[in-house]
């Protein structure tokens, strides 16, 4: 009987959200200001999704909710009479945590060996979850001087899990299962 009862408060609580259609990521999201370049030892990638967060999904993240975006990077040599050579596949994964005691968002980067800082201000957090700054997508030893390429991109924002048995009682969340298209840049090396 109590936990019949918690399971209507958090419906009652949440309820808002079941009314919600839009998805969690604004409308239009999608991958922007791609830069490709190098070190003098790596290709590296910048971009940064644009419209990613709408008014529910932060309310979640500020209710306590994980909510993590894992990027995805793949990089291919093109080639005229055969399939594309795939040089390298890469998956990346930014998760932010609101810390509602100490009033802090813990945002954790995966590409920085899991580096997580902890931040005050949710805009700044925000910009840390979008952007993907100097990710290191290959050693240049790998690629061919002279030779093109293309770089593939994309966001999803993962399945929030919910604790216990609530994921079972909040199907509607399924409406935050989100992917961006994917973007391409093609390049000479």
């Amino acid at each position: 009987m109590e936990k019949a009862q918690t399971v209507l408060k958090v419906l009652i609580l949440l309820f808002p959200f079941m009314l919600s259609t839009s998805p969690a990521l604004g409308d239009g999201a999608g991958v922007t200001d791609i830069v490709v370049t190098n070190t003098r030892d790596h290709l590296l990638v910048y971009f940064t999704v644009e419209n990613c967060f709408s008014p529910e999904l932060d309310q979640a993240i500020e209710n306590g909710i994980s909510t993590t975006f894992t990027f995805f990077v793949e990089l291919y040599e093109k080639r005229e009479w055969w399939l594309d050579k795939e040089i390298t596949e890469l998956e990346i994964s930014h998760s932010i945590k609101y810390d509602n005691i100490k009033k802090i968002y813990e945002v954790t980067l995966s590409e920085q060996e899991n580096k997580t800082m902890t931040l005050q201000d949710f805009d700044k957090a925000k910009k840390l979850m979008a952007e993907v700054v100097a990710l290191k997508v290959t050693a240049l030893r790998s690629l061919r001087k002279g030779a093109r390429y293309r770089m593939r991109m994309m966001a999803q924002l993962d399945r929030i899990e919910l604790p216990l048995y609530l994921h079972y009682v909040l199907f509607f969340l399924s409406l935050w299962d989100f992917e961006t298209d994917w973007h391409e840049v093609d390049f000479r090396y």
